[in-house]
């Protein structure tokens, strides 16, 4: 995936300065709040945010543990300069890297991170690319390291199938479907992540939103 491939991070709904209104939508603070519960963050701890958008997360994570290095990454130059704003504006200091998430050991090596965290990245990829996304976190993880992404994932009421259509409709229905059918916890398997599941389900007017975990030996 080249950096003219990427997608935008409301797709075609709206343009990025919009984005952390509408995602305030998705009851943003819940399911941000379990991801960090199961970061759980410690004072040596290398977390590197995948898909880092404007910041959100990274900002979280940065106020839950100031002695963790947190390490924000994404190929929009425009969401990038909405975080170190955010950031400024919050006295956090978060490093800020542009970079594609399929390329993670070209931006940062490999075996260096303790943790790695994605929201609402993965949806937005093809199948091969949610693949190889997988994969390079799986690499740039140190052996005993953890994942923990917050995404779309399984939608198992007619209701949430109905809401995640709101989603599909700004990132295409290809790369949303498999997230909708429960694809998630397999690929993670498949990439090599052991005691993979699905940790929390958050419902929302877009869709449920799923927090996975997982483990690297």
């Amino acid at each position: 995936m080249t950096e003219r491939t990427f997608t935008p991070a409301l797709g075609r709904f709206a343009p990025t300065r919009f984005y952390d209104p509408v995602v305030a939508l998705t009851r943003e603070r819940l399911w941000r709040s379990l991801l960090a519960m199961h970061v759980a963050p410690q004072p040596d701890d290398v977390i590197v945010d995948v898909g880092c958008g404007t910041g959100s997360l990274a900002l979280l994570l940065s106020r839950v543990q100031p002695s963790a290095r947190i390490v924000g990454v994404d190929p929009d130059p425009d969401v990038l300069r909405v975080a170190r704003r955010k950031a400024d504006a919050a006295g956090v200091a978060p490093e800020w890297r542009a970079g594609m998430g399929d390329a993670l050991t070209e931006v940062l090596g490999v075996d260096v991170a303790s943790t790695v965290v994605s929201s609402l990245v993965l949806h937005q990829c093809p199948v091969a690319m949610k693949r190889a996304i997988l994969a390079s976190m799986f690499s740039v993880l140190r052996p005993g390291g953890k994942v923990v992404i917050a995404d779309y994932g399984l939608q198992r009421t007619r209701r949430m199938r109905l809401a995640f259509r709101v989603v599909q409709m700004a990132d295409g229905k290809a790369d949303t479907q498999p997230n909708a059918d429960g694809i998630l916890p397999v690929l993670m398997s498949e990439a090599g992540f052991r005691d993979v599941r699905e940790a929390e389900v958050v419902s929302t007017v877009t869709g449920s939103i799923s927090v996975c975990v997982g483990q690297r030996d």
